[in-house]
């Protein structure tokens, strides 16, 4: 039985690049409700209140990100008759970085089989233009030209898989991994293993966990986490849970309930089936080291239990822990059903379902953009897979706001958690834009007390420039902050005639090699 690779499925700045520079102990650790564990790196995000809990004269902003009216852009779209997915392609997969390309694992229907999904492949280099590679490994309609993976020879139906990444794993043929939903193991979830996540093997003694529709899952802290709606838990509502594995093999025989929508809503105390506010297959994550972002489908039902009537957006939770979520801003939409697949006229219609989506698992960071991918919920409804996109890493923002109970203009600040850098020199960075030319922004390291440390006052900061990730520098050309005695804190001030026109996304700090 082989531990997991030791190295986080991603870096702070979620991606795989750089991360071996700055490999090796002792790591920075930050006190923000997660476990007592070192990163190689810190992001600080506006909507991660327990990494930047201090906060004065400055509002939380989210930017969702909506379907342009019209026929929604599909980045990749049903087969040509008779492939393996002609009829559909459902994101209940996974995207991951594989060297230098995106491997997308995606479930095809065709029109011959009925309610009948087998695990496809699609390969990308910019997330946006997909190609179908001829696997040659299953056979099809008589031919093995086709993107079908090896898994059970597609000979049965699969529900719904999430595929993790570990190539530093010390086993070649577990440097992918699978968990699925198949009516073989009676909707229990099964695992399987690959040494190159087309060919796969099923783990012998399948199923390895129970009931679970689940979408996402990561490797933290050596640990794998997979979540979905289920686990055996009171008044069986779609809840977000967790189920935990530390070689993939054997499941914790519990599940954490991580969050719920229903807490406050009169139909909560009795069975409500698809009405109220639930949460549809937990969330797809993003693991940035010290916080992990999740997108969870955001499940609004119709108070009279009919499931054509659901609303489906997908909302934005955060977690330290890897097992307890909360929402920054409770219901808000980071991706909007709002008019996808809304055609038009005169070919529009309303009467198959309300607007509706489902998450897989895949984030990337890519050049300057982070991209999400996403698809139509029922999925019957699903005519391809769609893309969200950002700036880089611009989900969220602090944005300063004048009142008249404030000091000042100038008095608009946040404070951090407190940082230990386990006696290595840091560079911070932030992630920072404004409007205008009237505002500033400058930086500071604080020790734990608060207290400003010499040579790194706000006074002493040069005024960061916009950009994605802009050095911050201080007086005499200090751009490291040095191993201190004790753990510090970072303070971000905003300034100038216009504060309330600079918006702040993210903090980096990166070890200095």
């Amino acid at each position: 039985m082989a531990a997991p690779a030791r190295s986080p499925e991603m870096g702070c700045r979620g991606t795989r690049e750089g991360i071996a520079a700055v490999q090796g102990d002792p790591r920075m650790r930050i006190e923000n409700g997660g476990p007592h564990i070192g990163h190689e790196c810190l992001v600080l995000f506006p909507f991660d209140d327990r990494s930047l809990p201090y906060q004065n004269g400055v509002e939380l902003k989210l930017y969702g990100h909506t379907a342009p009216c019209g026929t929604t852009p599909r980045v990749l779209e049903p087969g040509d008759p008779g492939d393996p997915d002609s009829l559909r392609a459902i994101y209940y997969g996974s995207v991951h970085r594989v060297e230098d390309q995106l491997y997308m694992w995606y479930l095809g229907q065709d029109h011959d089989q009925g309610w009948f999904s087998r695990v496809c492949l699609a390969t990308s280099r910019d997330g946006r233009t997909w190609h179908k590679p001829d696997l040659g490994l299953v056979e099809y309609k008589g031919s093995r030209r086709n993107n079908l993976v090896d898994l059970h020879q597609g000979h049965v139906h699969v529900q719904s898989c999430v595929v993790f990444h570990d190539p530093d794993d010390p086993e070649p043929a577990r440097r992918f991994k699978m968990v699925y939903q198949t009516r073989i193991y009676d909707w229990r979830f099964a695992a399987a293993f690959s040494a190159d996540g087309i060919s796969w093997m099923p783990h012998p003694d399948n199923p390895v966990g129970y009931w679970l529709e689940m979408a996402g899952g990561m490797r933290f802290n050596d640990c794998y986490f997979l979540t979905g709606q289920g686990g055996n838990h009171a008044r069986r509502l779609r809840n977000l849970v967790t189920y935990t594995s530390y070689d993939f093999e054997d499941w914790s025989s519990a599940s954490v309930l991580g969050m719920q929508r229903s807490g406050g809503d009169r139909l909560f105390h009795a069975w409500q089936g698809t009405a109220g506010k639930q949460i549809h297959l937990g969330a797809a994550l993003w693991n940035r080291s010290n916080v992990m972002l999740g997108f969870y489908g955001m499940w609004n039902g119709h108070p009279s239990n009919d499931r054509r009537l659901v609303v489906m957006h997908l909302g934005l939770a955060v977690t330290n822990d890897g097992l307890h979520y909360r929402e920054p801003i409770p219901d808000y939409p980071i991706v909007s059903a709002a008019e996808d697949g809304w055609e038009v006229l005169p070919d529009t219609r309303t009467s198959d379902n309300y607007p509706s989506l489902i998450q897989g698992q895949g984030f990337e960071n890519i050049g300057e953009e982070t991209l999400f991918w996403y698809a139509p919920w029922p999925e019957q409804a699903s005519d391809g897979i769609r893309v969200a996109s950002w700036p880089r890493d611009r989900l969220g923002s602090f944005k300063p706001y004048l009142d008249q109970r404030m000091a000042s203009r100038g008095d608009s600040h946040v404070i951090s958690a407190p940082i230990d850098l386990e006696g290595r020199p840091a560079r911070l960075s932030l992630n920072v834009d404004g409007r205008g030319e009237h505002w500033q922004v400058r930086c500071s390291v604080l020790d734990e007390r608060m207290r400003p440390l010499p040579g790194f006052t706000a006074a002493d900061c040069r005024p960061v420039a916009a950009g994605l990730a802009e050095p911050v520098t201080w007086a005499g050309g200090l751009d490291a902050i040095p191993p201190t005695q004790g753990r510090i804190r970072l303070r971000v001030d905003f300034g100038g005639i216009r504060p309330e026109d600079a918006s702040l996304y993210a903090l980096y700090l990166d070890p200095v090699a």
